[in-house]
C-alpha cells in the first residue's frame, strides 16, 4: 500500500476530492500516512474520528484528513460545516464518505480497500473525473 500512495501521491493537486472505502480496520487511515510520508510530512498523522478533519499542509498543499464514520445522518456534514474545506483549495482525503452520502461532494478517485483472509489487502481504485482518469493511465504505464 506504500509504494501505490508514493506512485499516487504525485497526481494529488488543489481541488481533488479522494474517497477511501472499505470495513473498519481495512487500512484507510494507514493509506492515508502512506500518501503523506510520500509527499514529505514526517510527523504523527492521526486518525480524525473524533474531530472529523486533520489539515496536514505538505508539499505546498493543504491536505484535508476526513472521517465521517460517527455521521448518524448525512446531515450532519453540514452541520459540521464541513463544506467549506471542499472549495477546491485542498486535497480532500475522506474516510466513510457513505456517511455523507450525496450531501458530500463526490471523488475525483475512490480507493477501495478490502482485507483479505491471508493479512493481505485488495486496493481497487476507481476514476470519476478526467484528471484521476489521466493519474491512473500514469500509474498503468510501465
Amino acid at each position: 500500500m506504500a509504494a501505490l500512495a508514493a506512485r499516487l501521491a504525485p497526481c494529488l493537486a488543489p481541488g481533488w476530492v479522494v474517497h477511501l472505502v472499505g470495513p473498519l480496520g481495512a487500512g484507510k487511515t494507514t493509506f492515508v500516512r502512506a500518501i503523506l510520508r510520500a509527499l514529505g510530512h514526517t510527523g504523527p498523522v492521526k486518525s480524525p474520528t473524533y474531530g472529523l478533519v486533520e489539515l496536514y499542509p505538505v508539499s505546498g498543499l493543504n491536505l484535508y484528513h476526513f472521517d465521517f464514520y460517527r455521521f448518524a445522518t448525512p446531515e450532519e456534514f453540514y452541520a459540521a460545516g464541513l463544506e467549506e474545506y471542499f472549495d477546491g483549495t485542498g486535497v480532500c482525503l475522506v474516510e466513510w464518505p457513505e456517511k455523507a452520502a450525496a450531501l458530500a461532494p463526490g471523488a475525483d478517485l475512490t480507493i477501495t480497500i478490502e482485507p483479505r483472509p491471508d493479512g493481505s489487502r485488495e486496493v481497487r481504485l476507481t476514476a470519476s473525473t478526467p484528471r484521476a482518469r489521466q493519474c491512473l493511465n500514469r500509474l498503468a504505464a510501465p
